[in-house]
């Protein structure tokens, strides 16, 4: 699989990334055995980056990963994520030592010295601003306790606001068909910087895999049935903030314009081929789905219709709903 540099990290990883939130929880259940057939199959694809957080599923998503790599020689780039776990969630909770104390859970949950990279977990718009916070996690990199750090944002201002400090080595944002803004200023000043992108909720939550129609339903412990509208975190994480409806029949046209091409590996691709981006990090609950995302790194780039098509799809039908919220 194609290799591109991530950022100021120093580390090649593959265009095709796993999203590792559904091996943690707020997807239905993924139990022990499915989720390491996930990680195997992701890695025996060629998978080099594996993205993660603290929080998801209270670190089983952390322990998974620790436990499919114990047997394996070929370790992968794992980011993982920090912040989320404030409580109260606000700025004032990401001192020092809550900071430290985040990440030294991680290293020990994942069990490694260094983590490769540690993400700030979509905290409060204010830490994006706080020196004391970078000033830290670049303490952290000199003590070895992390080899880089970036930040993972809602909004592309708080992308842009994180740009400014020389430290930041990557920047994780949600990119998809239905979510250009960041095409706009976020992409091209990450590019300039020499700042890695990682584009999450690629498909939308699985709105962009053409298989859902209007009375689909999902279990009571996953996000597209409780954060609808945004009860539990960022209405955005979830169908990237376009109502279920409209998503539905925006994706039927997404289906159509793919024509021969598997939905969700054509979504893909378009992230794939955006100017900027070092990865996509979909997420997978089976090994049919690694593979089908995997499939996107050898689809060939889309025409300049299906672009123009998909274009219109998002200005008629989505833009409305999410372009000057993000």
């Amino acid at each position: 699989m194609e290799q591109r540099p991530l950022g100021r990290t120093g580390a090649d990883v593959s265009v095709v990334g796993l999203g590792t939130w559904q091996l943690g929880g707020d997807w239905g259940d993924v139990d022990d055995d499915a989720a390491a057939d996930v990680l195997d199959a992701a890695l025996d694809a060629g998978v080099t980056l594996l993205d993660t957080a603290d929080v998801y599923g209270d670190g089983r998503s952390e322990e998974r990963i620790r436990r499919a790599l114990a047997a394996r020689s070929d370790r992968p780039f794992v980011a993982t994520k920090a912040g989320r776990r404030a409580d109260p969630f606000e700025a004032a909770q990401y001192t020092p030592a809550n900071l430290r104390a985040w990440i030294d859970r991680s290293r020990r949950t994942l069990g490694v010295e260094t983590l490769d990279l540690v993400q700030l977990h979509c905290p409060p718009p204010a830490v994006y601003s706080d020196q004391r916070v970078y000033d830290t996690l670049d303490a952290l990199v000199e003590e070895q306790a992390i080899a880089a750090y970036g930040v993972s944002v809602e909004t592309v201002a708080e992308g842009l606001t994180a740009l400014e400090h020389p430290g930041v080595a990557t920047v994780q944002v949600i990119l998809n068909v239905f979510r250009r803004k960041p095409l706009e200023e976020l992409l091209p000043a990450a590019a300039k910087a020499g700042v890695g992108v990682l584009a999450r909720v690629p498909l939308a939550s699985g709105l962009l895999t053409g298989k859902y129609d209007e009375s689909t339903t999902f279990p009571a412990d996953d996000h597209r049935n409780f954060n609808r509208n945004g009860e539990a975190f960022d209405v955005g994480e979830t169908f990237s903030g376009v109502p279920f409806e409209v998503g539905v029949a925006a994706a039927r046209e997404v289906a159509e314009i793919a024509g021969d091409a598997p939905t969700a590996a054509f979504a893909l691709r378009w992230v794939i081929d955006q100017p900027g981006v070092t990865t996509v990090i979909p997420g997978a609950r089976t090994v049919e789905q690694v593979r089908g995302n995997v499939a996107a790194a050898s689809l060939a780039p889309l025409t300049d219709a299906q672009l123009a098509d998909l274009e219109r799809v998002y200005d008629e039908r989505i833009r409305a709903h999410v372009h000057d919220r993000w």
